[in-house]
């Protein structure tokens, strides 16, 4: 089955196919019935036009048509048999996938939530109403699919059988990738800048009190990279999608207030309400993180100068030291970094910042850098040693130096095959009836749909 390349706005505009209430009239063409799903032309036409916007060259649209129908009658056949399997998806698990979806696309745009309902050309609660049967029906099909393949593994001989398989002129080309570990120091930060902090925001919140716009000061002064330059601006915030105490001070204000300091992981902040619906708040908000003094600083870079010769000199392990001198997350599970791409300690160059990359790339495998400045996760001011473990040069894949890559997509494949023989012996016991302008396509006859 052709797998479709679908963009996060063509995901999020296709809309559900709708029957009519009286009489089992469809409000238009039928394509395709799956059991007791409907497929419409209208469900067909948009998906057309959003693989139109990213592939305006088309020279065969009656394939491209084919191809989006497979992929529709495939996805209905699922819930079809989820209908079958009386499998359920709850209320709340279809609000938190729509939830991370909506909050995932703001981000992608900026927190611009007029953005995203210029382009439907509706609110965002129109949208999202949309949406919430696309994201049950999406669970549904996650969990037949989990119910066909959850239980596959490969052996060492299928993968190897599967790396056999494969021409050499087909291997991908494996990026230079890195293995690195981090000694981590964190200056503490003065009670009297933490004090000189709320201050600073206790005053913006009063010269927003009196009148000031928060979009200015939010631009001037607050420390928040990715909303400053948007005037504060973050969006419409969901449920459970941010830091517990942003999220409660936020959702209990009313549009217009401002609230008092907060403190979150960030640092602190004040968040005035700008409009409410439903269970979203759009919110603007001024961050301020209490920096460390000078001489905390100097005291870390000092303290990591010690430790760096520490460990050359007692021979200490990247997890040894970690687990004895580490502030950061790393301390407890052997000192080296998880990737979040991938949730490994594998890295390449797209999947690090510049400035560790830079670092890194001076290195030799068991190297320790000078003490270098970075920002955590949380966005707080750090020091660190980075350590490199390995380095494996840019390659074309092979068993030996990238077997859990070929294990995977060896799994993968088997899962794929499994999938598609599910599809043929269901196909041979469900009522499915294609539309005869559709007759042609090659799914059709591979499927021995009649």
């Amino acid at each position: 089955m052709k797998k479709l390349i679908i963009s996060i706005l063509a995901f999020l505009s296709t809309s559900m196919a709708v029957w009519a209430q009286g009489g089992g009239t469809p409000v238009d063409g039928i394509v395709a019935v799956v059991g007791r799903e409907v497929i419409l032309q209208s469900d067909l036409e948009k998906h057309y036009l959003d693989y139109k916007s990213q592939y305006r060259n088309i020279d065969n649209p009656e394939e491209i048509y084919c191809q989006i129908l497979e992929n529709l009658v495939y996805n209905k056949l699922m819930v079809h048999q989820a209908d079958l399997d009386s499998i359920e998806v709850t209320d709340e698990e279809v609000e938190y996938r729509l939830n991370s979806k909506i909050s995932y696309f703001l981000q992608q745009v900026g927190g611009d939530v007029k953005y995203i309902e210029n382009y439907f050309k509706k609110p965002m609660s129109e949208i999202k109403k949309e949406m919430r049967e696309m994201m049950r029906e999406q669970a549904l099909i996650e969990q037949v699919q989990y119910n066909v393949t959850g239980d596959i593994t490969v052996t060492p001989s299928e993968v190897k059988r599967f790396a056999n398989e494969i021409s050499q002129d087909s291997m991908p080309i494996v990026p230079t990738s890195y293995v690195f570990g981090e000694i981590v120091k964190i200056p503490p930060v003065s009670e009297e800048e933490v004090n000189a902090v709320k201050e600073r925001l206790n005053e913006y919140r009063e010269r927003i009190l009196r009148g000031e716009k928060i979009s200015l000061l939010a631009r001037l002064y607050s420390d928040d990279p990715g909303s400053a330059a948007h005037g504060g601006d973050l969006g419409f915030v969901e449920r459970g999608t941010t830091y517990p105490e942003f999220e409660a001070a936020a959702f209990n204000l009313k549009t217009g207030e401002v609230s008092q300091v907060i403190k979150t992981q960030a640092g602190y902040h004040i968040i005035q309400m700008i409009e409410r619906r439903g269970e979203s708040v759009h919110v603007a908000h001024i961050l301020i993180q209490p920096k460390p003094s000078t001489d905390e600083q100097v005291k870390a870079i000092t303290y990591l100068d010690s430790i760096r010769q520490i460990i050359l000199n007692e021979h200490l392990t990247i997890a040894e030291a970690a687990k004895r001198f580490s502030d950061g997350p790393t301390k407890d599970n052997g000192g080296l970094a998880i990737n979040p791409y991938n949730n490994s300690n594998v890295f390449d160059k797209q999947t690090m910042d510049e400035a560790t990359f830079v670092t890194i790339n001076k290195l030799i495998p068991g190297e320790y850098s000078e003490c270098v400045p970075f920002v955590n996760d949380d966005g707080v001011m750090a020091y660190r040693l980075i350590y490199l473990q390995e380095r494996v040069s840019e390659h074309k894949a092979n068993i030996v130096e990238d077997y859990d890559m070929i294990k995977n997509a060896a799994l993968e494949s088997k899962k794929y095959d499994a999938l598609e023989q599910w599809v043929i012996d269901k196909v041979k016991v469900t009522n499915i009836k294609i539309n005869a302008q559709y007759k042609e396509c090659d799914f059709v006859t591979k499927w021995q749909i009649p």
